[in-house]
């Protein structure tokens, strides 16, 4: 019994290794709201709770995987799994489907999201890319480095999923700033940024004529949403009710009245916080927001802790991308951002969202178990 204890010990600790523990219980933690969420937002289906559990251990599968893989060995393949993810991106163009646009591939039982995909293999193939040259980047550098962004940004605008492009974009921008681009871009970046927020909140809807009908919608409803409450407006109007109407300690898991009466719609995906919002008030909220906090400042805290150029930028940039979906998903169903189709992670519904966030966990945890190598 003595040596049956201790060869399963020994087990444990291989089986562990890899894992960074305090990544891990953060992870678990919002996994575990995650499906509390979800019970409540589908009104206790327990088949819905099943689905996302099982696409959170697929997810914790390829996590453990992602961790055992030494940087060199993924640095090597990563203009290879860059190459591959364009790949789907492509097909889905011509046999994909979606409400608003071709954005799945299905599988028999299951959809495929390949723009997902991007949001992990675009910085990879950035963190290759300037790896081989002296930072702080030169000009043709930074230039090759907009073009890889090009590609997958591109590809998902001609997918009509403007929210999917948008994060695809900030984890290119966060390799940029990662890599020390020169202050005087970010200058720029940030007046144009300003300038077309103020354009989405000023312009007259004919100069929004280049958009889609749903996505003029959208705008329009970002600007005032009482102007259609019954219509455009609704998804926002109803969102900021279930926040406000929490208060501080919520009004009880499984009790929120927006989502169990189908006054809040895509309460299972787009607007998942909303319900935790309800359920659980302001101190669910901040309990949420404390997770991420944490998980984002142990991946800089990892990337900084690094001395591999490539390990350094895929790991801050990771972090930083987590930033990007819970700001633009937190001021989408709040009324302070249009609303384009951006889940909470690891909170909203959905597989290939999860399984690509546990999936950058994982990449997180190689370097971090792996950084002896980098010395």
């Amino acid at each position: 019994m003595k040596y049956l204890m201790q060869w399963l010990l020994e087990l444990l600790q291989r089986f562990l290794r890899s894992l960074d523990l305090p990544l891990l219980a953060a992870v678990l933690m919002l996994m575990g709201i995650g499906l509390a969420t979800q019970y409540s937002a589908s009104n206790e289906s327990v088949r819905g709770v099943s689905m996302q559990a099982a696409f959170y251990i697929v997810g914790l599968g390829a996590l453990w995987v992602a961790s055992r893989v030494p940087m060199h060995w993924l640095k090597q393949a990563t203009p290879a799994i860059f190459l591959c993810s364009l790949v789907p991106m492509v097909l889905v163009l011509f046999i994909g489907g979606g409400k608003y646009g071709n954005h799945w591939l299905k599988f028999g039982f299951f959809n495929v999201q390949p723009a997902e995909l991007c949001k992990l293999s675009l910085p990879m193939m950035l963190a290759w890319h300037f790896d081989r040259h002296r930072l702080p980047p030169r000009l043709s550098v930074l230039l090759g480095a907009l073009a890889i962004i090009a590609l997958p940004v591109g590809l998902t605008l001609l997918q009509h999923d403007l929210g999917t492009a948008v994060l695809i974009l900030a984890t290119g921008v966060f390799v940029l700033f990662l890599a020390g681009t020169s202050w005087w871009w970010w200058v720029a970046a940030g007046v144009l940024g300003g300038g077309g927020f103020a354009f989405a909140k000023l312009a007259p809807i004919t100069w929004l004529s280049f958009l889609r009908p749903y996505q003029q919608d959208r705008i329009l409803t970002f600007r005032n949403p009482d102007n259609d409450p019954m219509g455009a407006g609704w998804n926002i109007l109803q969102s900021q009710i279930a926040i406000g109407g929490g208060g501080m300690t919520g009004k009880g898991w499984g009790q929120g009245t927006q989502s169990h009466l189908n006054y809040l719609p895509e309460h299972t995906t787009d607007f998942a916080f909303s319900v935790l919002s309800e359920d659980f008030g302001w101190l669910g909220v901040l309990l949420v927001l404390a997770l991420y906090t944490f998980l984002i400042g142990r991946c800089l805290w990892i990337a900084a802790d690094s001395r591999d150029g490539y390990a350094r930028l895929l790991a801050g940039a990771i972090g930083l991308s987590l930033f990007a979906y819970v700001l633009v998903n937190g001021g989408m169903i709040s009324g302070m951002l249009p609303v384009v189709g951006v889940p909470m992670p690891l909170l909203s519904y959905g597989g290939t969202a999860a399984v690509t966030i546990l999936l950058g966990f994982g990449a997180v945890m190689a370097i971090r178990a792996y950084r002896p190598v980098h010395r």
